[in-house]
């Protein structure tokens, strides 16, 4: 049986990007009885950032609350919040001694936020490859899903797990690979033209926004008067529009409006309202699901309970083994 890890930053409320590049992937792999799965709110990597202390528990509540609505299962999956498994804590101190300065000032995560925001160049922003080595290897993980822009993280938590073995004399850790099913990982573009979609980027559909938000969100994409010769290139902005429709569409939808834009033909309207139609279709038993958990909050209380207890047996034996190999003795 595999051991799969993946977490997701707890900064408020899941949209298309998570879904179709994490969670609808997560889904698949829970119901593959080979797979022993660990999916996770990671609350300890959004103080990287200072969140507000009144925010940080309703985003934690709303992650969870669209882990659950989107299918994720807590009878297959150990679904759990990350704090509440302090061993990973313990963990990521002692592979923080075996972490060189170097090698984390040159990870591009660490150059883009100490770029993005001077004034809070914290040490954990510096350590964050290391936490997120901790959470994988706290389970010893076989695989992780992991999209383009945490592949260096990936490859680091490699890096650790080799080095404390050679360092120990050990084979313990295993070296995760990232997870592959053969499908080629989804990119969401935002809806202003940009490459990807994000909360901080404000260019998001959130699963629980409603028919009318969604609409009104896709009728404002970027758009241009259309192309002047047949079979042209399709900028950016448009491309994103069509990878959208590839995406939520049935194929004979995204031919035609292919058809249509090598054609001449295009008309953007009709293009907005079919997307935003087919978006609706994916999102709304999403939303519907979303509206009946938070009426009932004891579901979340459950799910956690039942994950963080299965998350802190295999953390805990973790923690246990590491600390006899190191050389931390019981009296």
């Amino acid at each position: 049986m595999k051991t799969i890890v993946s977490g997701i930053r707890s900064t408020g409320k899941l949209h298309l990007g998570n879904y179709f590049g994490a969670l609808r992937n997560f889904i698949r792999m829970q119901n593959n009885a080979d797979n022993r799965c660990f999916f996770f709110i990671a609350d300890l990597h959004a103080l990287t950032t200072h969140p507000n202390p009144a925010e940080l528990h309703p985003n934690v509540q709303n992650v969870l609350t669209d882990f659950l609505a989107a299918g994720l299962d807590p009878e297959k999956s150990s679904i759990f919040v990350q704090s509440d498994v302090p061993e990973v804590i313990e963990l990521y101190l002692m592979l923080n001694m075996h972490a060189y300065l170097g090698e984390l000032e040159k990870t591009a995560s660490f150059k883009d936020k100490a770029r993005k925001q001077p004034e809070n160049v914290n040490a954990g922003l510096l350590t964050y490859p290391v936490l997120m080595a901790s959470d994988i290897l706290i389970h010893n993980a076989n695989e992780v899903p992991v999209g383009k822009d945490q592949e260096q993280h990936l490859e680091m938590t490699r890096r650790y797990a080799r080095r404390f073995n050679n360092f120990y004399g050990v084979e313990y850790f295993n070296e995760p690979v990232a997870y592959s099913d053969g499908t080629e990982m989804i990119k969401i573009p935002g809806l202003d033209g940009s490459g990807k979609m994000g909360k901080s980027e404000g260019n998001c559909i959130f699963l629980s926004d409603d028919e009318k938000t969604i609409t009104k969100k896709v009728m404002r994409a970027l758009t241009d008067e259309g192309p002047k010769e047949m079979n042209s290139v399709k900028p950016d902005y448009i491309e994103n529009l069509f990878t959208f429709l590839r995406v939520v569409s049935t194929p004979d939808v995204v031919e035609y409006f292919d058809e249509k834009w090598n054609n001449c033909e295009i008309r953007y309207g009709d293009l907005k309202k079919q997307l935003a139609a087919d978006i609706v279709k994916t999102t709304l038993p999403i939303r519907e699901r979303i509206l009946e958990i938070q009426s009932k909050p004891e579901i979340l209380h459950k799910a956690v309970t039942i994950g963080a207890e299965l998350a802190r047996e295999s953390a805990r034996k973790t923690v246990r083994e590491v600390r006899e190999i190191m050389g931390f003795k019981p009296f």
